[in-house]
């Protein structure tokens, strides 16, 4: 089954980090992938950029509006995601607890599936 782990965090907290702080979290982050990968659980993996050059898009009642951020209320932002290929959710959750990032953030632990159930 596929998993998602979505990297969960504070929009500010990037801002909290020196560049070289940012770069070792950023590097564990690439060796846990590698890490994945080597054990054949990695299907995806991508780093997101801050939401302050984001864009929302929603369309109501046939009107598109389009939202540059930052986003000023927004509480957290997705900083990235990995999907994973796992035989159970508590193999899911396992690796959850592994990632480097759950140190800093929440990692979201989502099934892959249809969004009508």
């Amino acid at each position: 089954m596929a998993y998602t782990l979505l990297i969960v965090e504070d929009p500010h907290q990037r801002d909290t980090r020196t560049p070289a702080e940012g770069r070792a979290a950023y590097d564990s982050m690439v060796q846990f992938a590698e890490q994945l990968k080597a054990r054949g659980l990695l299907l995806a993996t991508q780093s997101l950029t801050s939401h302050a050059a984001a864009t929302r898009v929603r369309v109501r009642d046939g009107q598109s509006q389009v939202l540059d951020g930052p986003f000023t209320e927004a509480k957290e932002m997705v900083g990235g995601f990995f999907l994973l290929d796992c035989k159970t959710q508590a193999q899911a959750i396992a690796i959850a607890a592994e990632c480097p990032a759950a140190q800093w953030c929440t990692v979201e632990v989502r099934e892959v599936g249809p969004c009508f159930v």
